[in-house]
């Protein structure tokens, strides 16, 4: 085996334990937790659907893509004592993950996963609505009890889909009417 094959294998391969990250979020209908994969092959699917309601056009293969790879690196979105370490965390094992691919790939998609970070191009700014978008339809499908159980606020919630808009004015409208719905039933406490 070639040396640039076995790199995109060895990637391949290190990529595959993303499927063992649970996320905090449960599966639709009170299953088990979903998992980073999982999340990331919602999200690509999502966007492909709902692409016409982007604020802006986009070019459909490299958000979905983006939404593939944004969560190689994952941490908690509600914690706020990790969020102080989270850019160096996310830094190193970017580096760490990517440089196991040939230097071109690993060029391209650390582009990418900067490019959804940064959150400037329409393309990452769609992504980001996605990213916003999945868990708030799993939250809202559970009655809010992912919400309830870590005790989140109306007030992180909308500041965590506040990305939202910048990708999808409509889907931001959506997502009001939803987290509205959530604080009038009790599941999301306002504060």
């Amino acid at each position: 085996m070639d040396k640039r094959l076995k790199q995109q294998l060895d990637f391949v391969l290190e990529i595959d334990k993303e499927k063992n990250i649970l996320r905090q979020t449960h599966l639709s209908g009170h299953g088990r937790r979903e998992n980073d994969a999982e999340h990331a092959w919602h999200m690509a699917i999502m966007s492909y659907l709902l692409r016409e309601y982007s604020n802006e056009s986009v070019d459909i293969a490299k958000v979905m893509l983006m939404c593939l790879i944004h969560d190689i690196v994952e941490t908690f979105a509600y914690d706020e004592e990790g969020r102080k370490t989270q850019k160096a965390r996310e830094d190193a094992a970017k580096e760490r993950i990517f440089s196991i691919l040939p230097e071109d790939q690993k060029n391209e998609l650390i582009a990418l996963f900067d490019e959804f970070e940064d959150c400037e191009t329409s393309e990452s700014k769609y992504a980001h609505a996605m990213d916003n978008l999945q868990p708030l339809l799993l939250n809202h499908s559970n009655n809010g009890d992912d919400w309830k159980q870590h005790q989140i606020t109306s007030k992180q919630v909308y500041g965590r889909q506040s990305r939202t808009e910048k990708g999808s004015a409509y889907l931001y409208k959506l997502t009001d009417n939803i987290l509205q719905a959530n604080i009038k039933k009790g599941a999301l406490k306002e504060k």
